[in-house]
C-alpha cells in the first residue's frame, strides 16, 4: 500500500529549525500497530495521521515513536499546513480529536497557522513529587500541572537555559511530562519541555505546553497577547493569544520533504 507523506517544521519559518513532524493522509484508518510502525519508522517526535470527513473537516490521530499522544500543537500545524498548502485547502480547518474536542485552524493574511486550543492553565501542586525534583538541576520557586505535564516554574530565563535534567527520575512522572519555564527579558517568557515517558528526551516546540503556559503567564504578566519561545537546540516561537476558555497560538511552517510510502 502506498501513501503520501509529508515533513513539516512547525513553528519556524527555516528549515531545520522549530520542530519536524511527519503528516500522513489516509482514507481510512489504518490499524494502531501500523500507525505506530509507522511513527517508529520516521523517528520524528511525531507523525500525524489524518482522515477528511467531510468539508474542511479532518480527524487527527498523533504518534510519538513511543506511542499515541492526545493533543500535539507541532503536529496540527504541520497538519494545516500540508493541507493548506499541498492538498488545496483554502483557509480554514476543523481537526477533531478524540482527547481534546474539536481544534479549528485558519490561516491568516501574514501566512501564520493560528490554532484554537482549550484553555489548559495549570493548578498548584501542594505536594511535589520527589521523582522531579530529583529529575531536575535545580530546585523550581513553583510547581504547578495540568492534563499533560508538570510545570517547573524558575526566577530567570537563564535557569531555564542552564537546567540538566534525569531522564531515568522524569520517565517515574508518566503519563505526565514536565515543562520548565520562566519570565524572559526578549520574550514574555520561555520554556523547554522533557517528555522521556512519552516520546524522547527533549522535545524542540511543543505547541500544545502552551495551553498551559500562555494562560499561566497571562495572569502573572497581565497581557493576553504573549510572544513565548522555546529554548531548545532548534528552538521555535509561537504567538499566543489568552481568551476566556481558549487559547489561539500561532505560527509558522517550512516544507521539508513530500514524498510516499510502501507498506
Amino acid at each position: 500500500m502506498k501513501m503520501d507523506i509529508f515533513v513539516v517544521d512547525a513553528f519556524t519559518d527555516q528549515q531545520f529549525k522549530g520542530n519536524s513532524a511527519a503528516v500522513v493522509p489516509v482514507a481510512e484508518w489504518l490499524s494502531e500497530d501500523l500507525m505506530q510502525n509507522i511513527a517508529v519508522e520516521n523517528n520524528l517526535s511525531e507523525t500525524a495521521f489524518i482522515k477528511n470527513i467531510g468539508e474542511n473537516r479532518y480527524e487527527i490521530r498523533w504518534f510519538s515513536p513511543l506511542t499515541e499522544i492526545d493533543f500535539c500543537g507541532h503536529a496540527t500545524l504541520a497538519s494545516a499546513y500540508v493541507l493548506f498548502n499541498e492538498l488545496g485547502i483554502e483557509d480554514q480547518i476543523e481537526f477533531i480529536t478524540r482527547e481534546v474536542g474539536n481544534l479549528t485552524v485558519i490561516r491568516n493574511a501574514n501566512n501564520e497557522i493560528q490554532m484554537t486550543f482549550p484553555n489548559q492553565k495549570p493548578d498548584i501542586v501542594s505536594a511535589i513529587p520527589s521523582q522531579l525534583l530529583d529529575g531536575l538541576s535545580n530546585r523550581p520557586i513553583e510547581v504547578l500541572k495540568n492534563r499533560q505535564a508538570y510545570f517547573a516554574v524558575y526566577d530567570n530565563e537563564q535557569e531555564v537555559l542552564d537546567i540538566s535534567y534525569d531522564a531515568e527520575q522524569l520517565k517515574q512522572l508518566a503519563p505526565f511530562d514536565v515543562v520548565v519555564t520562566a519570565k524572559s527579558d526578549h520574550y514574555d517568557f520561555v520554556s523547554r519541555y522533557f517528555w522521556p515517558a512519552n516520546g524522547g528526551e527533549e522535545d524542540p516546540v511543543t505547541g500544545s505546553i502552551h495551553s498551559g503556559l500562555a494562560p499561566y503567564w497571562a495572569e502573572k504578566l497581565d497581557k493576553v497577547e504573549l510572544l513565548a519561545y522555546q529554548a531548545s537546540r532548534r528552538g521555535g516561537t509561537l504567538k499566543c493569544h489568552v481568551s476566556g476558555d481558549s487559547v489561539v497560538i500561532s505560527g509558522k511552517g517550512v516544507l521539508y520533504l513530500k514524498g510516499s510510502i510502501d507498506v
